[in-house]
């Protein structure tokens, strides 16, 4: 099959992301706002995104402009469901995801894709008694504009058409798909993951500053963005939530959350979404979290 028109649910960060690579390659797009509310704030948050791209010299004018007049925002899940490729990007919860598949699963075309963007969950938990034979992961990364790489997690039940289509889909985004069997965390996130929280756990026994940690992996490992930092930027409560999913499916002591990340994400400091993580983000440019350092070192004191 050709994928021709792409519905998106979700209009957060990477929902938004997704919708606006899409429209850039020439797709129709449907956006849902899935949360309620005006929809014309998802494509604002586009269009200054698409005109940012312009300011930098990697988009040209008339391609933004075009890009948005593919764009059709609105809060009717069903108006995506007409599409041969949906993409969902809520709330990273199994018990949403699968309301959402259920309500959309009696409206869906026979050929129709159903995608998840999920990070962690299994594809076949998403999609077991609904469409399972045409529902897979696309887990796109952040920020979807300038990151490459789309998992395309399928399962022994997958149509054997799907994953050539989403190969396709993903090429013609100029991104390069890297298909995997599903699993919790498919191939990124199941090796990501212990790396950011061995770089937490470090920190909270003051092995060094954050900034020393992440420029030792900048400098020493090739690293763009040091594990602490990539930390905020994902969120700190999006990895909590990773490494407790892949900690109870594994039993694996790698992806045991450490003290200070449960710590943080209880006290609401998330990262650079909420101006405080592990770093300060409310100084340019971010600097550790004086509260946080604090911290680790009256624990190191008292251990002493």
């Amino acid at each position: 099959m050709k994928i021709e028109s792409i519905g998106v649910i979700g209009a957060g960060l990477m929902g938004a992301g997704i919708a606006e690579v899409c429209a850039v390659a020439g797709f129709p797009v449907v956006l849902v706002k899935a949360t309620g509310g005006d929809p014309e704030v998802a494509r604002a948050k586009i269009k200054a995104s698409l005109d940012a791209r312009v300011a930098r010299g990697k988009l040209a004018a008339t391609a933004a402009v075009t890009a948005l007049e593919r764009l059709t925002v609105t809060t009717d899940k069903l108006a995506a469901a007409r599409c041969d490729l949906i993409i969902e990007s809520i709330v990273e919860d199994l018990g949403e995801k699968r309301a959402l598949f259920a309500e959309l699963a009696p409206h869906l075309a026979p050929h129709a894709i159903l995608a998840s963007n999920t990070s962690t969950l299994k594809i076949a938990d998403l999609a077991a008694g609904l469409r399972e034979a045409r529902t897979i992961g696309l887990h796109f990364f952040s920020p979807v504009p300038a990151m490459a790489l789309v998992e395309v997690a399928h399962t022994a039940a997958t149509d054997a058409d799907v994953v050539p289509a989403a190969e396709a889909f993903v090429a013609a985004l100029g991104k390069t798909a890297v298909p995997v069997l599903d699993s919790t965390g498919f191939i990124v996130n199941r090796l990501l993951v212990p790396l950011l929280l061995n770089a937490i756990h470090a920190y909270g026994q003051g092995l060094a500053t954050a900034e020393q940690i992440d420029t030792a992996m900048r400098l020493g490992c090739g690293q763009p963005v040091g594990p602490l930092a990539l930390s905020d930027l994902i969120g700190l409560d999006v990895v909590y939530a990773m490494a407790k999913l892949l900690y109870k499916d594994t039993g694996d002591a790698c992806y045991r959350p450490p003290a200070l990340l449960r710590r943080l994400v209880q006290e609401g400091q998330l990262g650079k979404k909420t101006g405080r993580g592990l770093y300060d983000h409310t100084s340019k440019p971010p600097r550790e979290n004086a509260a946080v350092a604090a911290l680790i070192r009256g624990g190191a004191q008292r251990a002493a």
